[in-house]
């Protein structure tokens, strides 16, 4: 097996990685501390192409491939996990419209996506009552003269307060996941509210709201791909959006850990730097070996999408084994820090906030599990 990432991989790595550096982790504990969404970074992602990573270049996208998006988000995450998830979930959008919309679809939407003048794409899926149970959704898409009238409520939408589209999922027949049906919502359609972000215990500058609808009209060529086709839209934005996740993991572990070394050699404790402790070093040694291994999960999830192959399982194991991974080696780094870890001013506080979630949304832990188990039972 070859591992020599490619010309065009090495390329958007290394664009992600100067702007990280440059621009992007410079800010991040401000907007953290702000719980200021990133507009102007994000902007700048778009500048380079990192909204359409993984986007044919006739919709503006830079066509590099999933390998490509992967490596890209670990560096983003890396520097600033709340800006990384708003480029995560954008992607995802961009993606879904590709492979399901119609070519008015693409053409309306894509460009605006990748250029930054959506500035955000979201996913109105999860609802209070239905996370990863999408098939217990209550939201309803009632026939109407000329198009559908959509009435519910969805949660936990990320960068609703600055996306330009949202894909809806919404009931438009009877029980379980036959019933649903997916539907392309501008920013501004009437009937649509957007809710005051939540506080959260980490991403803080991620802003993460709910959905009103409310008799809200959508035309019929809103309909993203078949009536009744929304589960199977879903399902694979998930499998796409569980590989962003695990690299979201994955950069923000590396953050961790670099803070956790480089303090390491810096403070000292009974005589000599800590780093020369054998407890901190295999806490380190742990940290190292866990994030490499999901490094290559991850990026082994990425290949099997990028040459068509099923990649549901693995894409699970990735999440799962790198989210889990991660909020072990900020836990580490945290403990490394000692009582430094627990305030503000040392990054490594902020890095375990961020990473707490990686385990819950794009599907919990468990649900991997239960993922994971179904593929392997048959």
């Amino acid at each position: 097996m070859n591992f020599e990432l490619t010309e065009t991989q090495t390329m958007v790595q290394q664009a992600a990685r100067d702007y990280a550096v440059r621009r992007v982790g410079p800010q991040a504990a401000e907007l953290d501390r702000d719980a200021r969404f990133p507009v102007e970074l994000v902007r700048g992602l778009a500048e380079l192409g990192l909204l359409g990573v993984n986007i044919e270049e006739k919709w503006g996208g830079a066509d590099a491939g999933v390998v490509a998006y992967a490596l890209a988000m670990m560096e983003i995450s890396r520097a600033c996990a709340s800006t990384a998830v708003s480029m995560a979930v954008t992607n995802m959008v961009a993606e879904v419209i590709q492979e399901f919309g119609s070519e008015a679809q693409r053409r309306g939407h894509i460009p605006k996506i990748t250029s930054g003048e959506h500035i955000t794409g979201s996913f109105a899926l999860s609802e209070p009552g239905a996370g990863s149970d999408a098939a217990q959704m209550r939201t309803t898409a009632k026939r109407a003269a000329g198009g559908w009238v959509i009435d519910g409520q969805k949660a936990w939408i990320t960068s609703g307060t600055h996306s330009g589209v949202f894909v809806v999922w919404a009931r438009t027949g009877g029980p379980g996941a036959k019933g649903i049906s997916c539907f392309l919502v501008d920013k501004g359609a009437d009937g649509m509210s957007i809710g005051k972000p939540e506080s959260k215990h980490g991403l803080r500058a991620s802003t993460t709201v709910p959905l009103g609808f409310d008799e809200c009209f959508v035309p019929d060529d809103a309909l993203l791909g078949d009536e009744g086709g929304g589960f199977k839209i879903a399902m694979m934005a998930l499998d796409g959006g569980r590989v962003g996740i695990g690299s979201q993991a994955v950069g923000i572990a590396s953050a961790a850990l670099d803070e956790a070394v480089a303090y390491s050699k810096e403070r000292e404790a009974f005589g000599n730097p800590i780093a020369q402790h054998q407890a901190i070093q295999w806490m380190i040694a742990d940290s190292g070996v866990e994030l490499a291994a999901a490094r290559s999960l991850v990026l082994r999830a990425a290949w099997l999408k990028e040459q068509k192959h099923l990649f549901s399982q693995e894409a699970s194991m990735a999440k799962l084994f790198a989210s889990e991974a991660a909020n072990r080696i900020c836990n580490r780094a945290v403990q490394i820090h000692g009582g430094y870890g627990y305030i503000r001013e040392f990054a490594a506080e902020r890095h375990l906030r961020d990473v707490r979630v990686t385990t819950i949304y794009e599907g919990t832990s468990e649900v991997q599990r239960i993922v994971i188990a179904r593929n392997l039972l048959g």
